[in-house]
């Protein structure tokens, strides 16, 4: 064979896999039912009531996918490790306690080392979940919930190697760790506090103080400030806000374009105004020592565009706005 055809016969093979691969995976999204819903139950009051773990099994291709799975729910709030099933004869079951879960992979269900030791996770108490290719199979009628990962073929030409079997596995866990992950209220914070060598967690674990803007460029003003003499420090300020404080920095009220726009036919007509007449006044605001995460949650929760920052006293330290926290990489 040539070259050219070589390459090409190269590619057609390459697409043909992943058209297959992702066929597998698509399928999957079509038969969930019930049973993952129960296995998620299981794996939720396993973990939050029971204090239980969730143990990951599997052997070959199927130990390999069975690792990424136990690492996914681990990384994602849900505690989980790996465990050989030939180790596991061996002592290893020792850590499976009666309130554990336990998933055993196989994608034909019928793992001599998996079913050996399937009675002596039941006689301890532990619950069971199977994610095979094999309905049917053993395994499957042993667990407490089985999950189909079958797949119509494999995308080895000779329809042998594990390919789109454990990629559907490998699937179906990640489904049901990200569905644990939001059951659990498992937060972008809890997230990065687990890979505290990353730079998620740099980002995620940022504080108000980090991304807000300090001293001479938050723009704010004396309670009593002329409405205009406000104005002009509002545009210099270039946030869109104005903050208003007392003699002692404390925050009073805050001015922003929101409001000018509300208030505009009275400041036209009007040439007397003081900032006290047309601030909002005890806006929102939080602490330095805050998660930025907290501060986007609480300008989404009320609307707001502008948040200042204060200590426990009241007093202006700083202020932020959704540019600074896209800038913080909060965002």
């Amino acid at each position: 064979m040539n070259a050219p055809r070589a390459a090409h016969k190269a590619l057609e093979l390459a697409r043909s896999v992943l058209e297959i691969e992702a066929d597998a995976v698509r399928a999957l999204g079509a038969r969930l039912d019930g049973r993952f819903l129960t296995a998620l139950e299981l794996i939720r009051k396993c973990v939050d009531e029971g204090h239980g773990r969730v143990i990951v099994s599997g052997i070959g291709k199927s130990g390999h996918i069975a690792r990424k799975i136990a690492s996914t729910l681990a990384s994602t709030g849900t505690p989980a490790y790996f465990v050989h099933p030939a180790e596991a004869s061996h002592g290893d079951l020792g850590m499976v306690r009666k309130h554990d879960v336990f998933i055993a992979l196989s994608h034909s269900g019928e793992n001599a080392e998996l079913l050996h030791i399937v009675p002596l996770i039941k006689r301890e108490g532990a619950r069971m979940i199977a994610i095979t290719g094999q309905p049917k199979s053993s395994l499957a009628r042993e667990a407490d919930v089985s999950l189909d990962a079958a797949v119509a073929r494999e995308a080895c030409p000779l329809n042998l190697a594990p390919t789109a079997s454990t990629t559907a596995a490998l699937a179906l866990g990640d489904a049901l760790a990200v569905a644990l992950l939001d059951a659990r209220g498992f937060s972008k914070a809890d997230f990065a506090r687990s890979h505290p060598r990353g730079s998620l967690y740099r980002e995620a674990l940022k504080h108000a103080a980090d991304v807000m803007r300090a001293g001479r460029k938050v723009p704010a003003v004396r309670s009593g400030t002329a409405l205009k003499s406000a104005l002009r420090r509002m545009t210099r300020g270039g946030m869109g806000m104005v903050a208003v404080v007392d003699a002692r920095r404390r925050v009073k009220g805050i001015f922003t374009d929101g409001d000018l726009r509300r208030h505009l036919e009275r400041i036209t007509r009007s040439r007397v105004l003081r900032i006290d007449d047309v601030m909002t006044p005890d806006p929102r605001r939080i602490r330095p020592d805050a998660l930025a995460a907290e501060a986007v949650q609480l300008m989404e929760r009320h609307r707001i565009n502008h948040l200042l920052v204060a200590d426990a006293n009241g007093v202006l330290l700083g202020a932020l706005n959704m540019h600074d926290l896209f800038s913080g990489r909060v965002l």
